[in-house]
């Protein structure tokens, strides 16, 4: 029997995608997101199935369909069928976050396969990041044919990146920001992760100020419009409309809302000028792996992660 080529992607949109440009071999649909909510090394569990349905049932109030997920996982238990590994991630913390999972998975089951990455982000023409299911058939088949192929280094580089990930010292992460692979966007990727932390002084993390200073600049009419904006000008973290709308949910403290839209009220002007810190007020608690942001902040003096002090909120 020929060995088939399988396809890892990040979501059912590009599979579809995928699957009407006949690309041949198997298909294997990665439908989680790992940048939010507690983790565990060991992803093929059924303590990592039960507590990431706990995460979306309590944060989110959905139910994670774990059976499909499991019964995607087991294509991986048929390593014998495959000749290589393709990985369809994007450029941006949500898709990287996965992506190390996927390879650290690979690791754990001992998959001794060829494995490509197909990577999608800048491409000429367009002064914006583009994801992968943006892309048009003919940019599809481009990125597929200029895929990279993904070294010993990087593998390792994959595995430890997810152990650090799922422990409680995020500031581990900082030296692989200057390290060199074959992932272009890791290192926007890890600066973008460790600025999701509250800030020290204000209590915001970079998503949340970056939200306050969209209403600042700019006229928004609903809460819809909000959304889009913070949609279009979220830079490497590629949070859906669900995270994003909880965060901006968290921030209606720094709103007044009347019939001209959206402003600014006196807290948000205190919270973008950084003199009070707001951390306690916004209540946005989220696990990140194996550590919780309500015990770390990230200083911009220091430009790393400090313990928060215990009297602090």
């Amino acid at each position: 029997m020929d060995k088939q080529t399988l396809h890892i992607t990040n979501g059912n949109h590009l599979t579809k995608q995928l699957l009407e440009l006949d690309f041949a071999g198997d298909i294997l649909t990665w439908g989680e997101m790992l940048c939010e909510g507690p983790t565990f090394v060991d992803i093929d569990s059924e303590a990592f199935f039960k507590t990431r349905k706990s995460f979306f049932a309590s944060v989110y109030q959905l139910e994670l369909d774990v059976h499909t997920f499991k019964n995607e996982l087991k294509k991986l238990n048929r390593k014998e069928a495959y000749s290589e590994i393709i990985l369809w991630f994007e450029y941006d913390l949500f898709c990287h976050i996965n992506m190390i999972a996927v390879i650290s998975l690979m690791h754990q089951k001992n998959i001794d396969l060829p494995i490509y990455l197909v990577c999608s982000g800048r491409i000429q023409g367009n002064k914006n990041l583009v994801g992968l299911s943006e892309l048009s058939s003919a940019e599809i088949i481009k990125h597929y044919d200029e895929r990279i192929l993904l070294n010993e280094d990087d593998i390792k580089l994959a595995v430890s990146l997810w152990q650090i990930y799922c422990g409680t010292d995020h500031n581990l992460f900082k030296p692989f920001i200057v390290k060199s692979s074959s992932f272009v966007y890791l290192s926007n990727c890890l600066k973008a992760h460790l600025e999701r932390f509250p800030d020290s002084k204000s209590g915001l993390n970079i998503l949340e100020k970056n939200i306050l200073e969209i209403v600042k600049n700019n006229t928004i009419k609903s809460d819809h419009h909000l959304l889009g904006y913070a949609l279009n000008y979220q830079g490497y973290y590629g949070f859906g409309d669900m995270q994003l709308q909880r965060i901006i949910d968290k921030l209606s403290i720094f709103f007044t809302i009347d019939l001209s839209g959206y402003k600014l009220s006196r807290k948000g002007h205190e919270a973008l000028l950084g003199q009070h810190n707001f951390y306690t007020e916004i209540k946005n608690t989220m696990f990140y792996g194996g550590v919780s942001n309500a015990d770390f902040q990230f200083s911009k003096t220091h430009n790393k992660l400090v313990k928060t002090p215990s009297n602090a909120y």
